[in-house]
């Protein structure tokens, strides 16, 4: 079935009685050629682009819960492209491009709103980052523009610009940076690998690895042994548990981050933007609630859920730069798990065992990243290389001192 403003009317002319199921549900197949642990965006971008792009067939998605339910739901929406390293901006330029022709490449609306995205900056030795940042981006094909403190003001009258703390001196603007309906993403990458072959099984968590002779020859799951010539685990904060069962230690953290969204509002902020002299990053959505976030709780955790200290600092960031904030009301708060690496870039890879790949630490980009990671997983899968734009996500890159430290905090990963 194939969506349409025309379908969308005949179905409310006539009940809406001609919608089926967006995805099959079907019982697992004793083995597969390509099995894709995690039914996240990741997971399903990669089952897509295997199927269309790279021509392959019998794969299969595992989800231990219910599609849309992981990280992929637990997000904050955003996309941009404004990293500074040759390692990580091409990657993320190509996933920004990915996501303005989405929508028409899965006949799916995933509210793609490239609504822009402005980070502020505080002090001079800031401006000269981003000034250095923006470059980057420029040579690398994104779009970048430093804006005045002035320019600020017209797109956003009410912030404080003057605080005696962290006074606005300017911002580095990405125009097409955005939000995307995170959920929405998950579905539609659902919808379009099913519709291809793809058999998508939740309820059906990996509980272990077949592994003889160094080669992997299938998984276990809470629903049987399923075979498979290649297995591709894509499971985000769950990446150390995952892998373990294959006996394999990460050099991946997993943290709680939380995200909140406030009470419903008429419009008031047009783009994203950050806080340059904390952890905050704001943006509102089509139903009116300002969506916020910050810094990671900073321990070690797999738990959903996060602790009142990072709820006050995060609200802190908010109203340095936001003082009308204070009179608006949390409606609610939640945490996703964060898949840490040392150097806050992910991995994408061959394991040392035959047959099996990786893809995971992707600490605060991994929603972003969503349609070039299915496109350069499934291109490593399928043909055993890495993707031009992936070549610098390998395993080895911390033991040959090559490591992609995009915030130069060095190999302290609570800090990226």
């Amino acid at each position: 079935m194939r969506y349409s403003g025309l379908r969308v009317i005949k179905e409310a002319l006539t009940g809406h009685r001609g919608w089926g199921p967006a995805w099959r549900d079907p019982e697992p197949q004793a083995n597969y050629d390509y099995v894709i642990i995690g039914g996240g965006g990741h997971g399903l971008a990669t089952a897509y682009h295997l199927a269309k792009t790279y021509g392959q067939s019998r794969i299969a998605v595992l989800e231990k819960g219910w599609i849309g339910g992981g990280n992929v739901g637990r997000n904050t929406t955003i996309i941009r492209s404004n990293y500074l390293l040759d390692g990580n901006e091409p990657f993320y330029e190509l996933s920004l491009q990915l996501w303005e022709g989405l929508e028409q490449e899965l006949n799916y609306n995933a509210m793609v709103s490239q609504r822009g995205i402005l980070n502020l900056f505080h002090t001079d030795a800031q401006r000269d980052a981003f000034i250095r940042r923006g470059n980057a981006m420029i040579l690398n094909g994104a779009d970048a523009e430093l804006m005045s403190t002035e320019r600020i003001l017209k797109k956003y009258p009410f912030l404080n610009v003057n605080n005696a703390r962290f006074p606005i001196k300017g911002g580095l603007a990405q125009h097409r940076g955005g939000t995307v309906r995170h959920d929405a993403v998950a579905w539609g990458y659902a919808r379009a690998a099913d519709q291809r072959g793809v058999d998508i099984i939740q309820n059906c968590e990996v509980t272990g690895f077949k592994i003889e002779g160094g080669k992997v020859l299938g998984v276990e799951t809470s629903r049987g042994f399923i075979g498979a010539t290649k297995v591709a685990s894509c499971v985000a904060g769950s990446s150390s548990r995952v892998m373990e069962k294959a006996g394999m230690e990460l050099p991946i953290e997993s943290h709680v981050l939380q995200a909140f969204v406030s009470e419903g509002l008429k419009p008031v902020l047009p783009g994203v933007i950050t806080f340059g002299a904390g952890h905050f990053y704001c943006s509102q959505s089509d139903k009116g609630g300002l969506v916020f976030g910050g810094d990671i709780d900073g321990y070690n955790s797999y738990a959903q859920r996060g602790n009142l200290p990072v709820v006050e600092d995060v609200c802190e960031g908010g109203m340095a730069i936001f003082p009308m904030l204070g009179r608006v009301r949390l409606l609610r708060m939640w945490g996703g798990i964060m898949d840490m690496s040392m150097d806050g870039s992910p991995i994408i890879d061959k394991t040392h065992i035959d047959g099996l790949y990786f893809n995971g630490g992707w600490c605060y980009g991994g929603f972003k990243a969503t349609p070039a990671s299915g496109l350069v997983y499934a291109h490593l899968l399928a043909t055993g290389e890495p993707h031009p734009t992936a070549t610098a996500y390998r395993f080895d890159r911390f033991s040959r001192g090559l490591m992609i430290d995009e915030k130069g905090q060095g190999n302290q990963p609570n800090l990226h």
